[in-house]
């Protein structure tokens, strides 16, 4: 099964506000891969997010942020 992956932690935290499911992190060499499900609502979140018009909750966007950053640093 594909996956959607960002490496762009506020790309990732604005798809986990979303609510679309982070499946693992992945690294590679010295960055991290945020694994998301693919499908539709994914790519198409990530596009969305990228042209300025996604709309998510601040606090879950800075939870998120938050959130990612301690995992990362979990595995460090």
């Amino acid at each position: 099964m594909e996956m959607y992956k960002t490496k762009d932690i506020y790309e990732a935290s604005a798809l986990l506000a979303y609510n679309l499911k982070l499946v693992r992190l992945e690294p590679e060499h010295n960055f991290y891969w945020f694994i998301f499900e693919n499908n539709d609502v994914s790519r198409k979140t990530a596009d969305r997010y990228w042209r300025g018009d996604l709309l998510v909750n601040a606090e879950q966007y800075a939870d998120a942020i938050r959130t990612l950053k301690d995992r990362l640093f979990a595995r460090r």
